[in-house]
């Protein structure tokens, strides 16, 4: 029983650090997502910047899993070559062992602080960076939090009897212990949580140093197999950074294995307590992998194009219709709520179809080539489809039995299909057109036009997100949210309007150069997220938020809603 519970406390807090590590990178993201991008496109062919913008993501995002995941995805658009995303990911995973140097010392007694200010930057403020910002405060004090509950889960164990035989056993079959830590880490989707799991049990004498390197060197393992996983359906060219990545340290790490065999390694040399020691050999294991592997990203670059040889084009078309099989199903067409939901699903998937063409926009403006925009204009055909099959799909179920919340609901339905096809085509044959006459008139936005239109984007990719939410979940707060954001979309708009008439008074060359199409371009993403913000007016009029003629008063968000439409 006394054992059950040990085990109970223990998986608590490592699902809280689990947690915590997740908070903490989805605020950097949501706080710093356009400056992470932008740092990321600037990863060209120069290995050792590459690895340096590694080594700051990581740190900020508190995981290499999620900067090899960004990475992937700037491979798999152009944006990056394949031997610049394996010094990255290099970097990354040295930054994530510099997460856990910090995360390794005593600094429980910032918990109460961290979370009082923390708390009351995200509950008090509105302001998207304050909130994010305290997000992140709260996340690294959870945490250490959880550290701290660990090492009180762990006490017990070190009067067990079970213990010691355990610990001989994995003594002698260091190859079981490097392939459980390997699966531990795969298994939680986190080799930062699992290595400062591990460094927290040898602190407290649970753990023997000896084993724990064949830990430390199997979560290195486990923690590249992670972003391997992750990427399996992606394009051809975001997977083999990845592998690139596992083959690199998973040989290093097995190669360390071997010799841990064969020689006494002096530990004792790495920190004076076994957790400061294991802490101390994982950032060196991560030092020596950058400094031995950055030299050969290149072969390893043509080793992996090997492996994963480009899929032929008919199989990538073949692939893409069946990831678009349509979502409506007219078995149940008889059953208007049924039928309805089946829309739903559908407008979801035309909603993503939109989301896929838009986002890589800004990589387009970049370097885009011209296979590719013509590949992302082609999905316009898919949302146009998507549209005339909702449209008619809705009609026919109109036709039979429905209630009047049935039918107002098929309604909004097909507005929002009519609205995010008004989408499609904007990306298409205008952003889309825009970013090819940039790119065949060789031109460059200016840093500050550059740094506009990438707020704007962002913006406009997480609003997108935030109506799509809405479409699903009918989320009152969320549908206010995004009414809010449609006003503050209007005001960046307008500023940037100005900031660019300023540029050009200056005689700025290239504001002067790209005017026309930098206007264009902020024009077509204010009329874009109000198309998307368009979802949530049905609800807020059914709550009474919004009325038909003008807004209810009340003050608070209805007051923040009034000054979104006037």
């Amino acid at each position: 029983m006394q054992f059950s519970i040990i085990l109970l406390h223990l998986a608590g807090a490592v699902m809280l650090l689990l947690w915590a590590v997740r908070m903490v990178r989805t605020g950097v993201e949501r706080a710093c997502g356009p400056a992470l991008r932008d740092a990321l496109r600037q990863a060209r062919d120069a290995r050792v910047r590459s690895a340096g913008i590694g080594i700051v993501l990581a740190v900020l995002l508190q995981s290499s899993t999620a900067v090899a995941v960004l990475a992937a995805g700037f491979v798999a658009s152009g944006m990056v070559s394949v031997t610049a995303g394996l010094a990255i990911l290099l970097g990354a995973d040295l930054g994530s062992a510099l997460v856990v140097q910090v995360l390794s010392f005593d600094l429980s007694w910032l918990i109460p602080a961290l979370i009082l200010v923390g708390g009351a930057m995200f509950l008090k403020f509105e302001a998207r960076s304050i909130k994010q910002g305290g997000r992140i405060m709260m996340g690294i004090a959870f945490v250490l939090l959880s550290l701290h509950m660990i090492g009180e889960a762990t006490v017990p164990m070190r009067q067990s009897t079970l213990l010691p035989l355990v610990i001989s056993y994995l003594r002698a079959d260091y190859f079981t212990a490097f392939a459980a830590a390997a699966l531990f880490t795969w298994l939680i989707h986190s080799s930062v949580a699992a290595i400062l799991l591990f460094v927290t049990l040898a602190a407290q004498g649970v753990l023997p140093v000896e084993v724990g390197l064949f830990f430390i060197l199997g979560a290195n393992c486990g923690g590249a197999l992670i972003a391997v996983w992750l990427t399996r359906g992606e394009a051809v060219e975001a997977r083999r950074v990845p592998l690139g990545n596992l083959i690199f340290r998973g040989a290093a790490a097995l190669a360390a294995l071997f010799a841990l065999q064969a020689v006494v390694f002096p530990t004792h040399l790495f920190g004076s307590t076994e957790g400061r020691q294991l802490v101390n050999l994982h950032l060196a294991f991560n030092l020596a992998l950058v400094a031995c592997c950055l030299p050969f990203t290149g072969m390893m670059e043509r080793l992996v194009t090997l492996l994963i040889a480009d899929r032929p084009p008919a199989k990538a078309r073949a692939d893409l219709m069946s990831r678009r099989s349509s979502a409506l199903d007219r078995t149940v067409m008889r059953t208007p709520g049924l039928a309805l939901a089946s829309a739903t699903r559908e407008l979801l998937r035309m909603g993503e179809v939109v989301e896929v063409m838009l986002r890589p926009v800004m990589d387009f403006f970049d370097a885009g080539t011209a296979d590719q925009i013509r590949q992302a204009q082609k999905l316009d055909d898919e949302v146009n489809r998507a549209h005339t099959e909702i449209k008619l799909y809705i009609a026919e179920v109109n036709r039979g039995s429905m209630t009047a919340t049935e039918a107002q609901r098929g309604i909004e339905l097909t507005d929002f299909a009519i609205n995010l096809e008004r989408a499609g085509d904007i990306v298409a044959k205008n952003l889309l057109v825009l970013a090819r006459e940039l790119r065949d008139k060789n031109l460059r936005f200016s840093r500050d036009g550059w740094s506009e239109l990438s707020g704007l984007h962002n913006r406009v990719m997480a609003n997108m997100q935030l109506a799509l939410n809405v479409l699903v979940s009918s989320d009152l707060d969320s549908a206010r949210q995004l009414v809010v954001e449609k006003e503050r979309m209007r005001k960046l708009e307008r500023m940037s309007h100005d900031r660019h008439l300023k540029r050009l008074q200056s005689g700025m060359p290239q504001s002067i150069d790209t005017s026309d199409i930098h206007l264009e371009a902020v024009g077509a993403l204010k009329e874009i997220n109000s198309l998307m913000a368009s979802v949530a007016y049905p609800l807020l009029t059914q709550s009474g938020d919004l009325l038909e003629s003008r807004l209810a008063k009340g003050g608070g968000v209805a007051d923040e809603i009034a000054s979104a439409v006037t």
